[in-house]
């Protein structure tokens, strides 16, 4: 065999050695993402510990405050009352309109759950987001607030168009496909559970709104 065959030879058995090399790294490229795919079905977040901190409300209008009472209980283990929320509210300037957060006759503006929370000592961002984002918050421990329209939450007959209600997140089963729920508007509405597509429906008519913990 002369030099220069034996040449093309070892080029031709390299070239080989290294399309094996690259294939395996590949296919563990593609491996890995499927293992982190893996990782991220599942329950996101832990309704059955948040659960206990859920109340019905007796007032209208105050779902934004419940909903405020729910994740302190949450984080601090001591949960302000129905009437010791409201009284707290309607002695804090409201972000979006003249007078307190809360006002009896009126709807809680979204953008003054942050401002409340604060009160209790809890930092919090009022963002527009998304259902992964929302899992990514409950995978870090933090509570998540949303608004939502109600009729469609329940399923009941109305106006759908439009964010009317808030309630908190405590868990996304992305394998079931189901949304758990605190929701104060509803006398079965502790760990409400929901599917993704109504929950995306109902959460939609806020402009994805949320308010998450820090």
């Amino acid at each position: 065999m002369s030099n220069t065959t034996r040449t093309r030879f070892a080029r031709a058995a390299g070239m080989a050695a290294l399309a094996v090399v690259l294939s395996a790294a590949a296919g563990s490229v593609v491996a890995f993402a499927g293992v982190a795919d893996a990782a991220r079905d599942g329950m996101h977040g832990d309704p059955a510990a948040a659960a206990p901190y859920w109340r019905y409300q007796q007032q209208d209008y105050d779902c934004g405050e419940m909903a405020v009472a729910d994740v302190v209980g949450q984080i601090t283990g001591r949960e302000p009352t129905e009437d010791e929320i409201t009284r707290v509210a309607a002695n804090i300037p409201s972000a979006s309109h003249p007078g307190p957060i809360y006002r009896p006759s009126g709807k809680t503006s979204n953008r003054d759950l942050p401002a409340l929370l604060r009160h209790y000592g809890i930092q919090a961002i009022a963002v527009r987001t998304n259902t992964d984002a929302l899992e990514q918050d409950l995978d870090q421990g933090h509570k998540v607030i949303v608004g939502v329209n109600d009729k469609t939450i329940w399923n009941e007959a109305g106006n759908r168009t439009q964010e009317n209600h808030f309630v908190v997140v405590i868990g996304i089963d992305t394998s079931a496909g189901v949304v758990h729920l605190n929701d104060s508007g509803g006398k079965a509405g502790r760990d409400e559970q929901v599917s993704i597509a109504t929950f995306e429906a109902a959460w939609n008519t806020s402009d994805n709104f949320a308010v998450a913990t820090r």
